[in-house]
């Protein structure tokens, strides 16, 4: 059997924390900061994990079963 591919954009913007839970990097923090209050600032700070309907589909990009 040939190797599974691994999708290359899914790799740079999700990584499997121990638990086997997928982490993900939250939107809305490259650009355009200046207009966002204080509060919504700090609140992107981080990482979030994946939802649970979105992780099977995910995983299926990563290689992971």
């Amino acid at each position: 059997m040939p190797k599974v591919k691994t999708n290359s954009s899914a790799k740079k913007r999700f990584r499997v924390r121990s638990s086997g839970k997928i982490k993900r990097f939250q939107a809305g923090t490259r650009h355009l900061r200046r207009k966002k209050s204080s509060r919504a600032k700090t609140n992107l700070v981080g990482s979030a994990n994946v939802s649970t309907a979105d992780s099977k589909r995910i995983k299926a990009l990563l290689g992971i079963n």
